[in-house]
C-alpha cells in the first residue's frame, strides 16, 4: 500500500482569506510552500490536497472556478519540481451535513480507495482542529501548522481526539519532520 501526505490548501499552501479564494488572481502562495512540496514529492510519498470549499455551496464561486484554481496550483507545484497527485474538495456548507466536509473523513477515505493508501502510515498537515480530527479519525499522524489567523486554536488545544500529534510552524517544517520520522522508521 502507498503512503500519503494529505495537505489542507488554505493557510498551508496558499494564504487564507476571510472572503474565500474565489479566483486564481486571489490565490497567493505561502512562501516556501512549492519548495516544501517538491521535497516531499521526491521522497516516495503521494501528495494529496484535501480542502473544504464551502464558497461553492454558498454560491460565491463555481465548481469550475475552484477546479481551475486547483489545476493552476498543481501546475505551479509541478513547474517547481514537485507533484500533487490529486485535489479532493468538499463544496458543501457546514449545515449541509455531508460526509466529505472535514472533520468528517469522507475525502480521506475516497483518496484511500482511489490510490490504495495506507492511512495508518500517512500524514495529515492542516491548520485547523477539523483537519486534525479528520486525520485522527482514519489513523493518520497529524500535524497542525501554527497559523496567525487561527493562533488561538493552537494555544488552547483540547486534550481529546482533536489534539494533533505534532505542532509545526509551516509546511516546510512539517516536511522536515515527516522526512525525519520516515528516516527513523527505516
Amino acid at each position: 500500500m502507498t503512503k500519503a501526505v494529505f495537505i489542507d490548501r488554505d493557510g498551508i499552501i496558499c494564504k487564507d482569506r476571510d472572503d474565500y479564494v474565489k479566483s486564481w488572481d486571489e490565490f497567493v502562495w505561502i512562501p516556501g510552500a512549492r519548495k516544501a512540496l517538491k521535497r516531499l514529492s521526491g521522497n516516495h510519498r503521494t501528495v494529496i490536497v484535501i480542502t473544504n470549499q464551502s464558497a461553492v455551496g454558498r454560491g460565491l464561486v463555481s465548481r469550475l472556478s475552484v477546479e481551475d484554481i486547483h489545476q493552476r496550483m498543481m501546475r505551479g507545484v509541478y513547474q517547481a519540481g514537485g507533484k500533487i497527485e490529486k485535489v479532493y474538495y468538499c463544496p458543501h456548507r457546514p449545515e449541509d451535513d455531508c460526509n466529505c466536509r472535514k472533520p468528517k473523513p469522507g475525502l480521506l477515505l475516497k483518496a484511500a480507495r482511489d490510490f490504495a493508501l495506507d492511512l495508518k502510515s500517512s500524514y495529515l498537515v492542516g491548520d485547523s482542529l477539523s483537519d486534525v480530527e479528520a486525520g485522527r479519525y482514519v489513523g493518520c499522524t497529524t500535524m497542525m501548522v501554527r497559523n496567525d489567523k487561527k493562533a488561538g486554536s493552537v494555544r488552547n488545544l483540547p486534550r481529546d481526539k482533536t489534539r494533533p500529534d505534532y505542532i509545526v510552524s509551516d509546511l516546510s517544517a512539517a516536511v522536515d519532520l515527516i522526512l525525519k520520522l520516515d528516516y527513523a522508521d527505516r
